[in-house]
């Protein structure tokens, strides 16, 4: 299995300046020339700059140290020395970095647009060459300044996913079925638990201008809060999202607890996952006995939270899909429209903002992060 980078510790540098030169004119005819020493040359800035195209943090956890390039030292003839290149780092949106010491946060690129550059570190002043001290009563300075050092710090940085739709579900309830179905992701799917291992993204196609992203999450399992199971370490990443897309699998024998468990799970592990509006999907309703079960789950959830939409479907025989469907898009607007705090979403016609300066068309490989 190839582990899903989203998280990673890394040392970042900025470059060194480089230093000033001491030297003097020397010229046939020209006794006693001067200093000419020219400056250093500056470092180079570490600079983390937004790049849609990325989805995960590999390139980080592979090569965990970013350096940048140390200035040039000034030479003869007020020759100034080269800056030092930056050292542009790629993240994906929805990156945070934070100070590895404290978990304070230093910037969080949830809705930074594409190609947005935020600059971490400066580097080191290159420094004075000798044409700089000299004075009247100091006409052959021998002195020139050392460039500045580069700054070195540690960061950690997390990934979480940015997602209009968090699937949300025990193992084999079929999310990666809907989501096969619903986008052009394809994800594995077999039938038993945790096929599913790391986090799948497919694109909805809404209409001719919008798209919308749906995030499948690798199954919880009760006490996955807790750090049971593979639910614990991504659940994470359907924190930005504007809703939640429950699925239960109504041919379970333990189906009729599945909407609390989930629930439970939810609410442990925080992050005001709970207060995010969901539709629940009663799956496998073409299953014998699952049927009667799903309206019995529906019954049950609507005594708990009458505003929570429950739909009985079955993925496989595309029952009540189109219904499913039409009400993932009616959510996810009505969450645009009200502009809450803290989701990924803002005034563009319609489209999340991690796809407001994308494109999206049929041709493109939108396995992601997830890809088998």
């Amino acid at each position: 299995m190839i582990q899903f980078a989203d998280e990673a510790v890394i040392k970042v540098i900025s470059g060194k300046g480089g230093n000033g030169c001491a030297s003097f004119r020397r010229e046939k005819y020209i006794p006693n020339g001067g200093p000419n020493g020219g400056d250093g040359g500056k470092g180079g800035d570490i600079i983390f700059q937004v790049k849609r195209n990325l989805r995960t943090l590999a390139h980080m956890r592979f090569h965990p140290v970013f350096k940048a390039q140390n200035g040039g030292d000034g030479m003869s003839w007020n020759k100034y020395g080269k800056n030092g290149e930056d050292k542009i780092i790629p993240v994906p949106p929805g990156t945070v970095l934070k100070d590895i010491e404290t978990g304070k946060v230093i910037h969080d690129f949830a809705d930074d647009p594409e190609d947005f550059q935020f600059k971490f570190l400066t580097g080191g002043n290159g420094g004075w060459g000798n044409v700089h001290f000299k004075s009247s009563t100091n006409q052959a300075p021998r002195t020139a300044n050392k460039g500045m050092p580069g700054t070195e710090v540690e960061l950690k940085v997390e990934l979480s996913i940015m997602a209009d739709i968090g699937l949300v579900g025990f193992p084999n309830a079929g999310k990666s079925s809907l989501l096969d179905l619903f986008t052009n992701a394809r994800p594995k799917i077999a039938p038993y638990p945790f096929t599913t291992k790391v986090p799948n993204l497919g694109v909805l196609h809404v209409d001719q201008e919008s798209d919308l992203i749906i995030a499948d999450i690798p199954g919880i399992i009760e006490g996955a809060s807790e750090g049971a199971g593979l639910g614990v370490r991504f659940l994470k990443h359907i924190s930005r999202t504007a809703g939640l897309l429950f699925m239960i699998d109504c041919s379970d024998e333990k189906c009729f607890e599945a909407y609390e468990l989930l629930l439970k799970e939810l609410e442990s592990f925080g992050g005001g996952l709970t207060q995010k509006p969901r539709i629940v999907l009663c799956n496998k309703i073409d299953v014998e006995g699952a049927a009667e079960n799903a309206q019995k789950i529906a019954q049950q959830i609507k005594k708990r939270d009458e505003n929570v939409i429950v739909i009985p479907v079955s993925v496989m025989a595309r029952t009540n899909m189109e219904q499913a469907r039409r009400e993932i898009v009616s959510l996810v607007e009505k969450m645009e429209r009200l502009h809450k705090p803290g989701t990924n979403h803002s005034e563009n016609g319609g489209k999340s903002s991690f796809l407001s300066s994308r494109s999206v068309d049929d041709s493109m490989e939108t396995q992601f992060p997830g890809s088998q």
